[in-house]
């Protein structure tokens, strides 16, 4: 059973000279301002990817933009709305700042950015008594495996109502599913795996040690959505379709140029309408079946009302492939170099995939492959509405 009936989901369609003028009839739709007191102060959670700018990888511009808005325009006080991201082992907060454009954004509509390094984290279980929702849920690996000397949340996120800001895009690691569920690579990648809503959450409630999590992906997703239903008032995706990525996401992609925006407050049945659009059987996909059977959200299309745009028949056939980085880090978690796992809790064992990591994103793919693709993604009307956004120059 799904925790909502009839779950809505808001689709609409987009150009590169009406998507601000479209994000603010997004949010009309979705009668945000109800669930979004105009006295309580609201998280826009963005989406880093990438320190570098590559299309569909983190949040584009015109959706900071398009969100932070309309937002402004509809009364709320600048002073209340709080971006925020989260570093990871390989991004950089200030060069994703810079590489996206989000800094003269922020700048522009005069809202905090908060970067989720500098707050304290507290842990977990001592905000249980204090949990409204949810608060009988236990969590699957998050405290167990991953953090089982004790998980931590960010404390500014507690109490306070959020929106994400991912994109529709395909991911290596979130077609696998740890623990009883198992899949060959084979099944893996036929099943698909997305990163959308869901996701978006790794990047803020979990720390840079967040790379424990790929062995038990999916259990770790239906985890994080568990933790948001208890600390967050309300939660709203608001997606990006404008360009999708296809292939070895989330970064070594193929743009797709889509044009479609999407929103919803159950964060179960935005993925799985993203999932069929990009052209996977959600319920095939591990996260969105286990956040289903539990009361999380809404998996089954055929409960979920799409209003806007039509998108029921919309199968654009994306493949899942895994880049270099992705196949050796599951060779090791799970596969036939899992002998070599142990040595991940090694700090000086693990500056070498970080290295590796680098050596094969920002210095070998970037400036062959990704230089040629972006190349050809200027050229686009999204490409050329990208460069019209100013340059940060702090």
């Amino acid at each position: 059973m799904s925790s909502s009936k009839n779950p809505k989901v808001y689709a609409i369609k987009t150009t590169p000279e009406t998507v601000l003028e479209d994000y603010a009839c997004l949010m009309d739709m979705t009668n945000y301002q109800q669930n979004y007191p105009l006295d309580q102060k609201t998280i826009i959670k963005l989406n880093l990817s990438w320190s570098k700018f590559f299309p569909a990888c983190s949040s584009p511009p015109w959706q900071v933009e398009g969100v932070i808005k309309k937002m402004i325009e509809d009364g709320y006080h600048p002073e209340k709305i709080f971006t925020a991201e989260n570093r990871t082992v390989v991004t950089n907060i200030a060069k994703g700042l810079k590489g996206n454009k989000w800094g003269p954004i922020i700048d522009k509509y005069g809202v905090w950015f908060v970067p989720l390094t500098r707050v304290p984290f507290v842990p977990y279980e001592s905000l249980r008594s204090k949990f409204l929702k949810f608060k009988d849920k236990e969590l699957h690996v998050l405290d167990s495996e991953i953090f089982p000397e004790g998980f931590k949340i960010p404390e500014f996120y507690v109490g306070k109502p959020i929106i994400h800001l991912p994109t529709m895009k395909t991911h290596g690691h979130t077609g696998a599913k740890g623990g009883s569920l198992k899949h060959t690579e084979e099944e893996e990648l036929k099943n698909g795996g997305i990163t959308c809503c869901m996701k978006n959450a790794f990047g803020g409630l979990l720390t840079k040690r967040r790379h424990f999590s790929h062995q038990f992906m999916s259990e770790v997703l239906v985890d994080l959505l568990i933790i948001q239903k208890q600390i967050h008032p309300e939660m709203m995706g608001i997606v990006d379709g404008t360009v999708c990525g296809d292939g070895a996401g989330p970064r070594t992609m193929i743009p797709r140029i889509k044009n479609y925006l999407i929103a919803g407050y159950d964060q179960v049945a935005v993925d799985t309408v993203v999932a069929k659009m990009l052209g996977f059987e959600p319920m095939k996909l591990p996260a969105i079946k286990l956040a289903h059977d539990e009361g999380l959200g809404c998996g089954d299309l055929d409960q979920i009302e799409i209003i806007g745009e039509d998108v029921s028949d919309v199968n654009w056939n994306f493949t899942v492939k895994r880049s270099m980085v992705i196949w050796g880090d599951q060779m090791v978690r799970k596969g036939s170099l899992r002998f070599l796992e142990p040595l991940l809790h090694n700090k000086l064992f693990m500056t070498l995939p970080i290295l590796g990591s680098l050596i094969y994103h920002d210095l070998l793919w970037y400036p062959t492959i990704g230089k040629k693709r972006i190349k050809q993604f200027k050229q686009k009307k999204w490409g050329k509405l990208f460069q019209d956004y100013p340059v940060d120059s702090k």
